[in-house]
């Protein structure tokens, strides 16, 4: 499996870990902390998400649409519904990528520049900070009811692959996440509606 399309599957899982917004983080010294446990609070999910990608390769934005799902402590999965169908699951540090009759795994600790970001993940779907801190250098911003949270990767094999991670919501609600790569590639991923579980 090439890095490129390492790159675009952890990427695409990393959008997964928008499925567990609980409550706004309230107005205190350690609003972080509150946001991260209201995340950890959230043990499923079920979403429908548009992502746009933007690649240096590709003449016009690649556009999808499917649905996010996660079940703690570490499941990960994105449906992709249109244009094709195609499910990318991460479990007990497996990725697992299926596109018709064909599965491709990969056992993360065989590419070692991914594991910070999916570590990372874990790490905020789980509401550790101190974990989330040893993996990602953590910006956290907040104005009125609009919260934003910045990761970028501490490792430089990771830095090579991943620039940053933006998550922005409102209140208890997160309306997107940006993925910024180190070639300048990035995508754009916006929640919808929750879906039945």
């Amino acid at each position: 499996m090439t890095g490129r399309r390492m790159r675009r599957i952890a990427g695409a899982l990393s959008c997964a870990l928008v499925l567990a917004p609980g409550r706004a983080p309230a107005e205190t010294p350690d609003a972080l902390d509150e946001l991260l446990n209201s995340i950890a609070a959230r043990r499923h999910a079920h979403a429908a998400y548009t992502e746009v990608q933007y690649r240096g390769l590709l003449d016009r934005p690649h556009e999808s649409s499917g649905e996010l799902r996660f079940d703690a402590p570490d499941r990960l999965e994105k449906r992709v519904l249109e244009p094709k169908p195609e499910t990318l699951v991460l479990e007990h540090g497996v990725l697992s990528a299926t596109r018709g009759h064909h599965t491709r795994t990969l056992e993360l600790a065989a590419w070692p520049q991914l594991a910070p970001l999916l570590e990372g993940l874990r790490a905020t779907l789980a509401g550790d900070r101190a974990a989330l801190e040893r993996v990602f250098s953590i910006r956290f911003e907040r104005s009125a009811a609009h919260w934003t949270l910045h990761l970028a990767p501490r490792d430089a094999r990771a830095a090579q692959l991943l620039r940053e991670v933006t998550i922005a919501g409102d209140q208890a609600k997160v309306a997107n996440v940006q993925i910024l790569e180190a070639d300048g590639d990035h995508s754009v991923l916006t929640i919808g509606r929750e879906l039945a579980p």
